[in-house]
């Protein structure tokens, strides 16, 4: 199991209970007529959230959304409304939508971080970055300790090049989210590229202390130890990450690169077999096909 594993390749933060941003409830007294039918529209839009969240709790996704819609048209001032409206969108794959919806869960409420945080997120897996660069450094003005906001700044900012200011905000990422391993995973991806291979390797332990499970981490962790002619911890790092994800080929195929060093042809023969089944089946056939000429070598006898 994976479930300390929350983020990937942007992260977001779960639903927003409706009591959880309301104010103490105001003294009750008569009200004019259109404050009440104000009262009663912002009522049936709390009851029809708190209907969207129980609907994403049955994995009714499409009731859900229609829920939280609803919500938004009862009460457009309603910022859970349109933040919870956001998270549903971004389940379903509808990015540039679950964008809007975070917007104007901002709109309703300039000092919502995680709205901020949320968005800054949706437009990073659009790949639009430098409004996720903004509005994420904005969630992170409104509440420096959101460890998730640093998180996807880092994502950011290492694909904008930056990977000096990724360091620094995956850093705080895993200091304000100490439980979350993608901070810690996506630190010794960035050392890596920097030929850091100490930090990197640190990092990537990290992350697999945190989450046992985590198959990528593993995996870069045994390809940092065959870059060092580790073969024996490489080799044992490949193994767990297979065992982590049974269906993670690179494990196998990275496997059958250390047997072929140590010689071990017939065991080298095994995994990549199976390796090349796995990319075929997942439909990777560049790697399907790396696979066969590995396999081809270690029949021979070659490296």
């Amino acid at each position: 199991m994976q479930s300390q594993r929350r983020w990937q390749t942007g992260g977001f933060v779960g639903l927003i209970m409706i009591s959880s941003l309301l104010a103490a409830a105001a003294p009750v007294r008569a009200l004019p007529e259109k404050a009440v039918l104000v009262a009663q529209a912002t009522q049936e839009a709390e009851s029809a959230i708190n209907q969207g969240i129980q609907f994403i709790q049955q994995g009714k996704l499409n009731d859900a959304i229609a829920a939280f819609r609803r919500a938004t048209e009862l009460d457009p001032r309603l910022s859970a409304a349109h933040y919870n409206l956001g998270l549903a969108l971004r389940q379903q794959g509808q990015l540039q939508p679950a964008a809007n919806a975070f917007y104007q869960a901002t709109q309703a409420d300039p000092n919502f971080a995680l709205a901020y945080a949320n968005l800054g997120a949706a437009l990073l897996e659009g790949n639009n970055l430098p409004q996720a660069k903004d509005y994420l450094q904005r969630a992170i003005e409104l509440n420096p300790k959101l460890g998730l906001a640093h998180y996807n700044l880092g994502l950011t900012l290492e694909r904008q090049g930056n990977l000096d200011g990724a360091i620094a905000a995956y850093r705080r990422a895993i200091e304000f989210s100490p439980t979350a391993p993608e901070p810690a995973y996506h630190l010794g991806m960035v050392y890596a590229q920097q030929h850091k291979l100490k930090e990197a390797r640190a990092a990537f332990e990290q992350a697999i202390k945190i989450d046992p499970s985590y198959a990528e981490a593993y995996y870069n962790l045994g390809s940092l130890l065959f870059m060092q002619n580790d073969l024996e911890g490489a080799l044992n790092a490949f193994r767990q990450s297979a065992q982590a994800n049974s269906n993670y080929a690179n494990a196998y195929y990275a496997a059958g690169l250390v047997f072929m060093r140590q010689n071990k042809f017939a065991d080298a023969q095994k995994v990549l077999t199976y390796a090349k089944e796995l990319y075929a089946k997942q439909g990777n056939s560049p790697w399907a096909t790396k696979a066969e000429q590995q396999l081809q070598k270690a029949k021979t006898g070659q490296r």
